[in-house]
């Protein structure tokens, strides 16, 4: 294997002295036009890398920011992502992403490799099954900036970007009961999640509001997962009284459940009206079209993004706890639509 060449081999090469160089390839004004030229065509030349790295170090910054994420493969992460790039690259600085595969073990682990990476700073949504974030420490102790989004943990040190999930949840059932349904089902995730046990709140809340019992025989919890969409389609069917709308915590789940249904002969959403949450674009090419909540990914990968490179620069000061919360919207589509539109109710007013 060929060694790295270094500046020596360029100072050699040249006949200036190792300091020349570098401070040609930095672009020093100490140095001439005509030996910079010299030095740059030896670099070229040479096939000199420059070392980024060891230079960042020196200056205690890698301009790195780490991203652990508990799957890629959701169209809601993809747009957080999106967002963060953007953000990051016109600032100057690299995302390293990583996924927990939804579990604490391998989230512990992708944050020894961010830790041993020396990134600026990390973004973070937790796993499904994180109980304590002892594996963060390291960055605490050592002043490195920790940013939860969607999936958070509360901390002294950190800073959370969410959205209302008790409201967006409060409207979703709302809505339900708007369309006259008096018997609603709540498909949820692992409710030691914030965004579930939230989004918990938010149904219960709504059915308070309006005079109807909660009852804890339309809660099913589960992965959230195409099967397990399948399979609450097959509880739900089983239920007595059947409930005759659905509030489910990911599109994904509810277009699977939604297909089932269907499949066995329930009408949508004439005997079962159904919203989902995240507003995932497979929400608006399946049939009927999925009412869902809009979770603006795009803006929080934003949001965090600047947050972040915020503090880095001093702009904010992230020993103060803080949240940030985006707002959320409803969007009406055909699956929940049981009254017709002349006997639609006055739209709320934004909360």
């Amino acid at each position: 294997m060929h060694k790295d060449i270094t500046i020596y081999d360029i100072a050699k090469g040249v006949g200036v002295s190792p300091t020349t160089v570098s401070r040609a390839l930095n672009d020093h004004p100490a140095v001439n036009k005509k030996t910079k030229q010299r030095i740059s065509e030896k670099a070229a030349q040479l096939g000199y890398r420059s070392n980024l790295f060891a230079s960042n170090l020196r200056r205690q910054r890698t301009h790195t920011i780490g991203v652990i994420v508990p799957l890629l493969n959701s169209s809601f992460q993809s747009s957080v992502m999106a967002g963060m790039e953007k953000v990051a690259t016109a600032a100057g600085y690299n995302l390293i992403i990583t996924q927990s595969m939804g579990t604490v073990g391998k989230e512990v682990a992708n944050a020894k490799t961010m830790y041993n990476s020396r990134v600026d700073g990390l973004l973070v949504s937790l796993a499904h099954d994180t109980g304590n974030i002892d594996h963060f420490e390291p960055f605490f102790r050592k002043g490195i900036p920790v940013l939860f989004y969607d999936r958070v943990a509360e901390h002294k040190q950190s800073t959370s970007i969410i959205i209302d999930n008790v409201q967006a949840a409060y409207k979703a059932t709302t809505h339900l009961i708007e369309q006259g349904c008096r018997n609603i089902a709540h498909i949820t995730g692992n409710l030691k999640v914030n965004v579930y046990a939230d989004r918990l709140k938010g149904y219960k809340y709504a059915l308070i509001d309006h005079n109807l019992p909660f009852r804890e025989s339309l809660v099913i919890t589960n992965g959230l997962t195409e099967e397990d969409g399948i399979k609450a389609a097959g509880e739900i069917l089983e239920l007595k009284p059947r409930p005759d709308g659905i509030f489910v915590s990911n599109d994904f789940c509810a277009v699977n459940c939604m297909k089932a249904l269907k499949q066995a002969g329930v009408a949508v959403p004439g005997d079962i009206a159904i919203v989902g949450f995240n507003n995932d674009p497979i929400a608006r090419v399946v049939e009927p079209s999925l009412t869902t909540i809009n979770y603006p990914g795009y803006e929080m990968g934003e949001v965090a993004v600047r947050s972040l490179i915020n503090y880095l620069d001093g702009l904010s000061d992230n020993s103060i706890p803080n949240t940030v919360t985006l707002r959320s919207e409803l969007i009406v589509r055909e699956s929940s639509l049981k009254m017709k539109p002349e006997k639609q109710p006055a739209a709320a007013p934004p909360l």
